[in-house]
């Protein structure tokens, strides 16, 4: 008998034992006690995690580390993100036409997405690397445009125009204006900045623009990861109008009497707009039938 109430004692203890510390709740450093949490959660991957989850065990025979398992991964090989825009750069003005409707979605049959700013670009940042940039990197494949030149105008301001000035002219105001922290006047630039509107710049190829953005140049730090393709594309016509309003020329959506190598007015491409389909029957007899239709109703 005493061993029967001995037995029931023991269980009852277990019991609340264990009632107890399934029923463990959160708080201060531990995640409390869970029942059978085997389905509750996952043993996939997690991102940032670089620790052993204590519920994984799939990691033992890995032939990889967890920290090489959680780090971003290369793309499949051939993979094209969406809007990726591949290297348009036409050989002469035909050409460039061809692109420009393209880009603007006027090919016949074409997919369009706009680009972005996961275009390839297949120079090195060296010296010899820049100098064949500038010579084969030579049409924008983007037409003029003037809300291209707004977006332009904006960006440059934004990025360039605080060392290369407003105007393009080399005088932004991190050169031109005085720093009391420095104790000097002005004009005390470690590197002056290029001046876009000296003929050795306006003669440049946009291949020379384009390979500074991408990497910069001297003191100047790249800007590829702040301006996308486009946007990038869209700064150097903006340069492109400043150099032509200081020769007193023209470059905007109307025309361009600057350079043609420099981009296509917007205004000379194809209009976007579908070809009326002409019918063999006149406007009397069409207004004549629609007439004997009506009668014809009541």
């Amino acid at each position: 008998m005493a061993t029967m109430r001995h037995t029931i004692f023991v269980i009852i203890a277990v019991s609340l034992i264990f009632i107890t510390l399934s029923c463990q709740q959160p708080g201060g450093n531990t995640t409390g006690s869970e029942f059978m949490p085997d389905m509750v959660y996952s043993t996939a991957y997690e991102a940032n995690v670089y620790y052993d989850y204590s519920l994984n065990t799939w990691n033992d025979a890995s032939v990889f580390t967890r920290k090489e398992l959680m780090e971003p991964r290369d793309p499949v090989s051939g993979t094209v993100p969406r809007g990726y825009a591949g290297h348009y750069y036409a050989g002469d003005m035909d050409g460039q036409k061809d692109v420009m409707a393209l880009l603007t979605g006027q090919t016949p049959g074409a997919v369009y997405t706009p680009p972005n700013g996961y275009v390839p670009y297949y120079y090195e940042d060296t010296e010899d690397e820049r100098i064949r940039a500038i010579a084969e990197i030579t049409d924008n494949p983007f037409p003029i445009t003037e809300a291209g030149l707004v977006r332009g105008k904006e960006l440059y301001e934004i990025f360039c125009g605080i060392c290369h000035g407003v105007k393009a002219d080399g005088a932004g105001y991190l050169v031109r204006d005085p720093d009391p922290a420095k104790g000097d006047a002005g004009g005390l630039y470690p590197a002056a900045p290029a001046n876009f509107l000296l003929d050795d710049h306006v003669n440049a190829s946009n291949g020379r623009y384009y390979h500074g953005i991408m990497y910069g140049k001297n003191v100047m730090g790249g800007y590829s990861d702040k301006l996308s393709y486009e946007e990038r594309w869209q700064v150097i016509h903006y340069i492109r109008s400043l150099q032509a309003k200081s020769k007193g020329l023209e470059y905007s959506e109307e025309a361009n009497t600057l350079n043609p190598a420099y981009g296509v007015p917007g205004a000379s491409l194809p209009s976007e707009e579908p070809e009326p389909v002409e019918d063999d029957m006149s406007m009397d007899e069409a207004q004549g039938e629609h007439q004997s239709d009506d009668h014809g109703q009541h």
